[in-house]
Formats: structure tokens, C-alpha cells, sequence
């Protein structure tokens, strides 16, 4: 039989161990420390491991028998076909989705996203390979990903990067017969450019990455490299790679989608490559090929900010697009037509949602409220209708819930809902066995889960001390207060400073000596936004104040790692964005199902699931017009919140110091929201209104 590290090396080829609990623990049974040092990525834990260490575990029985078990459960997960799909969607097997995104977060060792947007698609293809689903990631794969943050002493924030060391991810080359790597040219303006086609398994899934290998004449290195950096160039060219490249790739290697997602407008190009192509091979018309691709285009829109949405002047446009605008025939009015609000006036610059839009037939937001915002924000595009009947619907996103949830807790849930609760993550009737869940042992679990948290944030916070050589003692983090987590991307619209509005009354608040609360901060300001990052530094001082340093804390370098960390600790979620800024907000589904409750505005996700007794809602739910007025008031109402219902529900505890009433809505909601809000439901939901029309296998074109 092979030896132990070269069967843990053939189980780490395949993503499927990032959300396989019990593939983890086997890890962290090796070596505790080492996996934690190593960032929980089997294959650098695997270069670095001792091999007495391996030599010593081969030889217990436990040991042998997860390795075993993990063998077992991977090759009847990838065999398998008694899945959802196989009933429900089977004939998506010959027309499969190829589904574009300008990021993936798969696991924090493979640096391709920087936020919510590839926290989705990571979930989402997880997800989908969970199912059955046939589905093909496509995306690009950047050598220098998204930065790594550090804060200065003043609280500026510096990024750096670092070249992805591909040797360390389960990511490998595709190879021709000959052993050559497999590559598409993609012209771009007077030049073409060279991608690889690289792969990685998720689960059942194939995740397609494009590797730009071009060199910059002076030899430094390719700014498309890096996510979101550079400036409008940089981007054009990002995006051409991605969707002209993403749809030869998909060719070279004989993929015939039956459906094309776009997640978000970064992609749009890939179907004008696609009309292209058709065009091509059938001799019809612009025209005549965008209606026929339209029918097969699901887009989804995933915000309500401007800077979410990428415009480029006609010249930028024109100049890189001139290749593919040849073989489509279109004029130079034409094709800046497909992207302008306005095609009539020459001053509008070109817009991928809006070209998404128009070469789409079906379009979703990711939230009901999120919905009435795009309908609204794009009513031009249809002006003979009124809002209610622009054709943008919505499903609204969930989690991949074995990515997010803690691993004592899933336990805790195998007890109480059954073995199999995780194949029946939809079923509402499941979910009210969490009322026979014993309060004294969630809590304990709970308590267990921030002390773990502590520990890895004084860990965190000793190495930037170690790094500014500094010496002073770290900040007392305490398991017994009430602790809320904040941890998302730093912009003005999600009002990270919001607490503070009333500093005199927030301070009063964190440093009561009968009732203290605790918060942690984490998020990462773009590169290019001075706004986002004076509200860090404004953060950092509230952070330095001598009253609250015991209180609140920030953890720099935000990450998915840091994200599951304060998930799993945290008593409460907090979520401040100016209504109806947030498209969504999955990191506060993440929370429920990790028996954190959560306190947002009425805006996102949490404006449909909120029944003011899974959670806590501040704000009047109203969009004001005065924007200051709307953070003062908000921020009065989330203290008096916080002061009146927060504090002494957390606080009231029985004889064994458990909250009984804190965990009767931490119940409730995983029975209201739960089944509700898990990527699963999200996929079936895109798999039976999107996908199997798209795809023409579906029986009937009527509503149910």
C-alpha cells in the first residue's frame, strides 16, 4: 500500500477537502500546530511535516482508519450519481453550465477573491458539485491575487503582495497528448496575448484558470496578475482574458455548455466571443446568434454601488475590442450600443451590466430588496415599462454551510437533527429538532469556540507587535462578555465606524463593569480607496483610546480564515450598511448557522428573513435623503439597541450562568432561517428557474 503521505497528497488534489470536516481533523491530529501554521493547507503541511511525525502516525490504528474512511468517502462522493441532479436536472449532463467569475474563494491558501463576490462562487460551485450539478467554474488565475494587509502604527493601512506558489495548491496545468500545457490566444487591441489553461478539482466540479504569460517588455511583472489592480487598462484587459479567453478555453478542451452564468458584469465579454464564434461556424448574423445566446445567458447582478459596475470610455473600448469587433461586423455606434444606456448619446461610456443586460434573457439580483434596487437603478433600459415589470427577478444567495460551520458544532447538529441533516438542508421539518438541542451544551460549545477565537486573534495581534517591535501587553479579551464581530470589506455605504457616532455613549456601553461588551473589526480598505482607508484609521484610533483597548480590536490581513474564526466565536453578528446599499450580506447566514445571532439594518438578506425574534434589526427600514441625518439616526437606534435588548438578554443567565433566553433565539433562528439561507437552496433555485430553461430541458414553460 502506498505510505501515509503519499495517500494524504492524493486526497489533497482535490478542493473537496476544503469543506470535508472530518479530512481536517485528520490533518490537525498529525500535527495541531504545524496544520495551523501551515494555514490548513494539506499540501505545505505535507512539505513540512516531520517524517518521524508521518512515520510514527502510520503506524496508530486511528490514524489509518480516518485516512481510510476520507479515502472511502471522496471516491463514493466523485462516483456516485444518486444526487439532487440526477433526479431532478439529469439532462444538464450534455448541456452543462459554464459559470465565469471574476473570483473564486475556494480556501484562503488560493488567493482569487477578495470578497463577497467570490465567497459566492466559491460557495456556489461547492455547492453544485454537492448536488450534482454539471458545472464549469471559469476564472482567472492571478499569481499575485488580492493584497496582503498590514497596518502601520498610526493605523494606515500598506498593501503587499505575494506570488502565489501554484506548488503549494491543488492547481495543475492542462496537457495536450504530447505533455505540452494547453493555451488560447486571446487578440487584444493590436496584440494578442497568451493564457494557460490550468484546473482545479472542486469536488465533482472542474474550475478553469486562465494564466497570463505575458511578460511586460521591461520584465516586470503582469498587473493583470493582481486583482483589482491597476487602473482602467489593466481591467479591460483582465476582463477580455477572462471572457474571450474563459469561452476558448472552454472550447479548446471540448466543453460544449448548455447554459453560460455570468456572476456579475466583469464576464460580459465571453458572450460576445460566443456570438463571434457562432457566427463563424453558421454563417448567420449578429443578430440572429445574440437572440439564440441570449436564451442560453443567465447574468446576476450583485450590486446596487456605482463602482460596482465597470464603465470604459469609447477610445479604451474601441482600441482593445477592435479584433473582436471585426469578425462580429458591428459599426463603431453598434458596439458601443450593446454597452450604453443611451446608445444616441456619444458621451455615455460603455457599461458591462448594461451589455450583460441586453445580450441576457434571464437576470437576477441576489436579494428580494436588491431586486427593487436594480429593477429601479435599470428601468431605463426598458423605459416603456413601468419598474415592476423590468425583467430582473431575484434569488437570493445562501452559504455553503459545511465551508462555514464549526466543526463542534456540526456534531452538536448530528446529534440532535440526524446523520443525514446535511442532505436535507431545505427540509423545514428537520430544522425543528434544534429545539431538543440541551442549552447547557450549546452554550459550553459556544464558550469553547471563543476562547479558540481569543486565542487566535492574541496570536494574531503578538505577530504585528512582533513586526512593529513593539512591547506593550496585549489587548484582555474575555470569553464571559458579550462579544460582536464586524468583518467585511472596509467602504463608506457599510459605516464600520457607526458605533462611534456617540463616542461618550459607546464608551459607556463597552466599558459597563456589570455588563461589558467586546467587539473585533477585520477588513481590508481597496487599495485605491483614500475614503475607506481614513475610516480604518478612524477606526484604529477608537481602537488605541486607553478606555477601550481592552474592548475593541482590530485583525489585520482580513481573510477567510479570520472570517471562520470570528464566525464561530462571536455572540453577535453585527451589520451596518446604508439602506439599500447591500446587495446581500452572506456573512450574517454564515453567523446563523454557527449560532451567532445577527444585528443589521433592514437591508439586504436580512430586509426578507428578519421576524424580530431570530435577531436583532436597527434603523427605521428608511432611506433618507439627508445621508448624515440616516447615520446618526441609525447609529442612535443600534445603541439604544444594543443598551435596552442586546446587553441584558445576553447577561440574564440562569443557575449555571447559561442564557436561556439568548439561546431560545439562537434556536429559533436556525429553525426559521437555516433552511432557508444555504447555498444548496440557492443552487436548486438557479438549477430550476435558470439552467434547465436556459438549457431548453425543461417540461413545461409555465409557473408551477
Amino acid at each position: 500500500m502506498p505510505d501515509l503521505r503519499s495517500r494524504l497528497y492524493a486526497l489533497s488534489q482535490n478542493l473537496w477537502w476544503s469543506w470535508n470536516m472530518e479530512l481536517g481533523e485528520l490533518f490537525r491530529s498529525i500535527d495541531a500546530e504545524l496544520w495551523r501554521e501551515a494555514n490548513h493547507n494539506p499540501i505545505v503541511f505535507l512539505k513540512r511535516v516531520a517524517p518521524e511525525t508521518l512515520a510514527r502516525k502510520a503506524q496508530d490504528a486511528g490514524t489509518l482508519a480516518q485516512t481510510i474512511r476520507a479515502e472511502k468517502h471522496l471516491e463514493t462522493y466523485l462516483r456516485s450519481d444518486a444526487h439532487w441532479s440526477s433526479w431532478n436536472a439529469p439532462a444538464l449532463a450534455s448541456r452543462p453550465v459554464a459559470y465565469f467569475s471574476f473570483e473564486f474563494c475556494i480556501h484562503e491558501s488560493l488567493p482569487i477573491y477578495s470578497g463577497g463576490l467570490g465567497v459566492l462562487a466559491g460557495d456556489h460551485i461547492k455547492s453544485a458539485s454537492d448536488l450534482g450539478v454539471p458545472l464549469y467554474g471559469v476564472t482567472l488565475l492571478y499569481r499575485q491575487g488580492y493584497f496582503h494587509q498590514q497596518l502601520d502604527g498610526d493605523g494606515r493601512q500598506h498593501e503587499t503582495y505575494a506570488e502565489l506558489d501554484t506548488s503549494t495548491v491543488p492547481v495543475e496545468p492542462v496537457r495536450d497528448a504530447n505533455g505540452q500545457i494547453v493555451t488560447v490566444s486571446i487578440p487584444i487591441a493590436d496584440k494578442s496575448i497568451t493564457a494557460e489553461i490550468w484546473l482545479a478539482k472542486v469536488g465533482r466540479c472542474d474550475l478553469l484558470l486562465l494564466n497570463l504569460c505575458e511578460p511586460h517588455a521591461d520584465g516586470a511583472p503582469v498587473r493583470e496578475f493582481r486583482l483589482y489592480g491597476g487602473d482602467k487598462t489593466t481591467r479591460i484587459v483582465q476582463e477580455l482574458a477572462l471572457g474571450v479567453g474563459g469561452y476558448r478555453a472552454l472550447q479548446k478542451l471540448g466543453i460544449r455548455p448548455g447554459v453560460f452564468h455570468l456572476n456579475e458584469g466583469h464576464c460580459a465579454f465571453a458572450l460576445l466571443e460566443a456570438i463571434a464564434e457562432r457566427m463563424e461556424a453558421t454563417g448567420l448574423g449578429f443578430r440572429q446568434c445574440a437572440e439564440d445566446l441570449a436564451e442560453e445567458t443567465v447574468f446576476t447582478t450583485h450590486t446596487p454601488v456605482a463602482a460596482g459596475h465597470d464603465w470604459f470610455e469609447p477610445g479604451l473600448l474601441l482600441h482593445h475590442l477592435r479584433p473582436l469587433q471585426r469578425r462580429l461586423g458591428l459599426s463603431d455606434y453598434e458596439l458601443m450600443a450593446l454597452g450604453r444606456v443611451n446608445p444616441d448619446d456619444s458621451s455615455h461610456e460603455f457599461c458591462m451590466t448594461v451589455l450583460a443586460l441586453k445580450l441576457a434573457n434571464r437576470a437576477n439580483a441576489v436579494s428580494s430588496l436588491h431586486a427593487i434596487v436594480s429593477r429601479r437603478m435599470w428601468q431605463t433600459l426598458w423605459s416603456a415599462r413601468r419598474t415592476n415589470e423590468v425583467p430582473i427577478g431575484h434569488i437570493t444567495n445562501g452559504v455553503h454551510v459545511d465551508t462555514w460551520l464549526a466543526y463542534e458544532l456540526a456534531a452538536l447538529y448530528d446529534d440532535c437533527l440526524g446523520a443525514d441533516w446535511r442532505n436535507r438542508l431545505c427540509d423545514v421539518q428537520r430544522w425543528r429538532r434544534i429545539d431538543a438541542l440541551d442549552a447547557f451544551q450549546l452554550w459550553s460549545t459556544k464558550v469553547a469556540l471563543k476562547q479558540r477565537m481569543i486565542s487566535f486573534i492574541e496570536r494574531r495581534l503578538a505577530q504585528r507587535q512582533t513586526r512593529l517591535a513593539r512591547s506593550e501587553t496585549l489587548p484582555a479579551l474575555r470569553s464571559d462578555v458579550l462579544t460582536i464581530g464586524f468583518a467585511r470589506r472596509i467602504a463608506a455605504y457599510k459605516r464600520v465606524c457607526l458605533l462611534f457616532e456617540d463616542f461618550e455613549r459607546a464608551k459607556r456601553l463597552f466599558t459597563d463593569p456589570a455588563r461589558p461588551v467586546q467587539i473585533i473589526f477585520a477588513g481590508k480598505a481597496h487599495p485605491a480607496d483614500e475614503p475607506s482607508k481614513g475610516l480604518l484609521r478612524q477606526l484604529y484610533e477608537f481602537a488605541q483610546s486607553p478606555e477601550l483597548r481592552d474592548h475593541v480590536v482590530f485583525i489585520e490581513d482580513y481573510d477567510k480564515n479570520v472570517s471562520r474564526h470570528l464566525l464561530e466565536g462571536c455572540d453577535l453578528w453585527l451589520n451596518g450598511p446604508r439602506r439599500p446599499l447591500e446587495a446581500c450580506g452572506t456573512s450574517g447566514m454564515k453567523a446563523v448557522f454557527n449560532a451567532t445571532l445577527n444585528c443589521s439594518t433592514l437591508d439586504g438578506w436580512w430586509d426578507e428573513a428578519y421576524d424580530t425574534r431570530n435577531g436583532f434589526a436597527f434603523g427605521d427600514g428608511l432611506v433618507h435623503q439627508d445621508l448624515l441625518e440616516q447615520d446618526r439616526h441609525d447609529a442612535a437606534s443600534l445603541l439604544a439597541l444594543l443598551e435596552e435588548k442586546v446587553v441584558p438578554l445576553f447577561y440574564d443567565r440562569d443557575e449555571q450562568q447559561v442564557p436561556l433566553g439568548w439561546l431560545r433565539m439562537v434556536k429559533h433562528a436556525l429553525k426559521t432561517l437555516a433552511w432557508q439561507y444555504n447555498a444548496d437552496r440557492m443552487v436548486m433555485d438557479y438549477t430550476r428557474n435558470m439552467y434547465l430553461p436556459a438549457s431548453r430541458t425543461r417540461t413545461t414553460s409555465f409557473e408551477d
